[in-house]
């Protein structure tokens, strides 16, 4: 008997003490700050180790002020173990013997009434990792409850509410973009239009009871059946619920519906991928839609205006609607055109007549209007775009899109990257300027001279080169996470010994593909992170765009009426092209049509999840 839809369960940022995975090192804030100009009423700390290793580990603090504002904070706790803090960031660290202390680092010294701040730090440790058992903010022991003290003044308007005078902003970036490893500070503050900076902090995230139910009824599915998953409008008929394989008998309206019903006392925040560009994919046959290459005033007019019809309802107003924009679109008129070896006929036609960069920037203008729809542009994964022939010319391509048929930097919020892909999240056993023999891990047969080895290190660098590209300064990240854990037997605890540099690379990476080409159904994989938002510097939240269990494509031939071919990379007896370096495509085998379920997709995904469940 499958389970029921989990109608109105929702999940809290993040889980207290969760170990995790993921998180590169980021640099010291190092910043003097003021002292603390009253103590707080009450408070509540979540602690989250996102990496851990051997001998270290990456921590995330979020700290939310439950009292009246404050002007000024000061953090401490004492670690149980041996614990030892390296460099952090968004505050000023001290630790003496097992005491640890950080004070704001001036930007983000003022916390309004259930506003937080996100910190965070590198550490070491020996033995057990174990987090501290108690924090106190200003004095105050941080419980979760509220009680007496200082009021402090009076209220500055801050919080999730979209408040404050300080204009919004990702007090990390800084005005010239560049990456001091601040990040989202997590007070998120209203900007001048009324959006918050980071729409996923202090949010609870929409649960599609679509999905729910299929993973409910899998085995070991109750472990993330609660988990929020992106709705995906695939083709026109899903806007209004045609028994879409992606969202039922559900249409958009009823999706929106049905987040309003699950809002509690926090925002809520959903999900939507916009995906049906005329010549869709023009390089994967097993995602193509239902728009044929010259059909942009159908998708203006059919699909676009009639979602941005819905979301600017005004019943929907206080939702936090995200938009994640036509993935595996763009970067295509990039690596996938003209004399390249990679290049189309179907890609070359799309460069040439426009309709991606016009389709995006026609979604990007109508969607932006809407003062509650975030906008994040995908931008391909590390695998695709890491080598700077690839990267620089995709983010001029994102610009053009911005900036053209009405769209404006204002428009787009942030980029996704990974959607609906396997790469690493971070790899924690080598560094890509690592040496091995005497060669540049650079050399390997894997990283193929890639500048990038996982997705946070590439995902953060494409920020700052959007940035200089003449992005907004405040742009945020979101990274798909729902299927590159690659946990299970056959991961790697530590580097390799190996002094053979595609030896030591093999046996060291976490991500177990064939080849970072390989996109398809890709067996072995696993779950990766929960859901999380502003967990690392320039990432607004890790999060599942991709619904685990759904198929990137069928393993052979299959007749549908929703435009979607074969693509013969989602066979697992092909032997691969130019564009994974003629390898085996790594399927699995039995895979129905693309965004259909997939019950032992789901299975191995849940089995291999890591963090493990």
């Amino acid at each position: 008997m499958r389970a029921q839809p989990r109608r109105g369960r929702t999940r809290r940022w993040p889980g207290r003490a969760v170990a995790s995975v993921s998180a590169l090192a980021i640099g010291a804030a190092g910043l003097a700050a003021a002292s603390p100009a009253h103590a707080a009423e009450g408070c509540e700390v979540e602690y989250t180790v996102v990496n851990e290793w051997s001998t270290g580990f990456t921590a995330n603090v979020a700290v939310t002020n439950l009292g009246d504002p404050i002007d000024g904070w000061e953090l401490e706790w004492d670690f149980p173990g041996d614990q030892q803090v390296g460099n952090g960031w968004n505050g000023s660290y001290s630790q003496s013997g097992q005491h640890v202390t950080v004070t704001d680092a001036g930007y983000n010294a003022t916390l309004g009434t259930s506003s937080s701040v996100q910190i965070g730090f590198n550490g070491t440790y020996s033995g057990s990792n174990e987090a501290p058992a108690e924090f106190t903010l200003n004095g105050v022991v941080c419980d979760g409850s509220t009680g007496g003290g200082d009021d402090g003044g009076g209220d500055d308007g801050g919080g999730d509410d979209g408040g404050g005078d300080d204009g919004g902003g990702d007090d990390g970036g800084g005005d010239d973009g560049s990456n001091d490893g601040g990040g989202d500070d997590g007070s998120n503050d209203g900007g001048s239009d009324g959006r918050v900076d980071n729409p996923f902090v202090g949010a609870d995230l929409y649960v599609n009871p679509v999905w729910s139910e299929k993973a409910a009824g899998e085995p070991g599915g109750d472990a993330v059946a609660d988990e929020s998953t992106a709705l995906w409008l695939d083709r026109i008929g899903a806007i209004a619920g045609n028994d879409s394989p992606t969202t039922g008998d559900m249409g958009l309206r009823d999706h929106l519906d049905e987040a309003l019903a699950q809002a509690g006392d926090r925002p809520m925040t959903i999900q939507v991928v916009i995906y049906n560009l005329p010549g869709r994919d023009c390089a994967a046959l097993a995602s193509h839609g239902e728009l044929g290459q010259e059909e942009i005033g159908r998708y203006k007019t059919e699909y676009i205006d009639v979602i941005a019809g819905i979301m600017d309802d005004e019943k929907y107003s206080d939702l936090r609607i995200v938009t994640i924009i036509e993935p595996d679109s763009l970067p295509n008129l990039v690596t996938n055109v003209g004399s390249r070896e990679t290049a189309t006929e179907n890609c070359n036609t799309m460069k040439e007549n426009g309709n991606y960069v016009e389709g995006v920037a026609y979604a990007l203008s109508e969607l932006g209007d809407i003062p509650n729809v975030y906008n994040y542009m995908d931008a391909g994964h590390h695998g695709w775009l890491g080598w700077d022939t690839n990267l620089g010319p995709s983010v001029q391509v994102f610009h053009e899109a911005a900036t053209s048929h009405g769209a404006t930097v204002d428009d787009l919020h942030g980029f996704a990257v990974n959607t609906a892909n396997y790469s690493a999240l971070v790899e924690p056993h080598f560094d890509v300027n690592d040496t091995v023999g005497g060669q540049q891990v650079r050399q390997s047969n894997w990283v193929d001279w890639n500048q990038y080895i996982d997705e946070q290190s590439f995902a953060q660098a494409l920020r700052q080169e959007a940035v200089s590209a003449g992005f907004n300064s405040d742009i945020g990240m979101l990274i798909d996470t729902s299927r590159n854990g690659w946990g299970g037997s056959e991961r790697p605890d530590g580097p390799s010994s190996s002094t053979d540099l595609n030896t030591f690379v093999d046996e060291s990476r976490v991500d177990r593909r064939i080849h970072p080409g390989n996109w398809c159904n890709q067996d072995g994989a696993g779950l990766g992170e929960r859901p999380q938002a502003a967990p690392a510097s320039g990432i607004d939240a890790y999060t599942w765009i991709k619904p685990p269990g759904e198929s990137d494509g069928n393993s052979e031939p299959i007749d549908n009426d929703e435009g979607k071919g074969f693509d013969r990379m989602c066979d697992p007896t092909y032997e691969g092209n130019v564009r994974n370096g003629n390898s085996p495509s790594g399927a699995m085998a039995n895979a129905p049509v693309s965004g259909h379920w997939f019950p032992e997709q789901f299975q191995m995904l849940v089995e291999n999840a890591y963090p493990p469940l």
